[in-house]
């Protein structure tokens, strides 16, 4: 039976990951997925496009489902608040049917 979850989604700079890890772990969430990526924003283009070469890539999306809208907008207030003044970065969240939820 599937489960109603919240997907909160952070793009961000590749820095910023261990500290936004220690944040999504503290408030709570029982895990996250990391990919490299890039694009354009309104901070200028962040790849070039090309395929994945090696650890070319400076933005990040992590993934994060959480139980609860609650927890997916504590982690993106708290990751906001600490670094989208001085890094690029954009947070949205995005409802989600977790489909084998005994491991979520």
């Amino acid at each position: 039976m599937a489960q109603q979850a919240s997907l909160l989604v952070i793009v961000t700079e590749k820095l910023l990951l261990r500290q936004i890890a220690k944040i999504i772990d503290a408030v709570g969430a029982t895990g996250y997925t990391v990919t490299a990526t890039g694009g354009k924003g309104s901070r200028n283009v962040r790849s070039s496009g090309q395929p994945i070469v090696g650890d070319s890539f400076s933005n990040i999306k992590i993934e994060i489902l959480t139980p609860s809208r609650d927890i997916a907008v504590k982690i993106a207030d708290k990751v906001a608040g600490e670094f989208f003044e001085d890094y690029s970065g954009i947070a949205y969240i995005c409802g989600a049917e977790v489909l084998y939820a005994h491991k979520f």
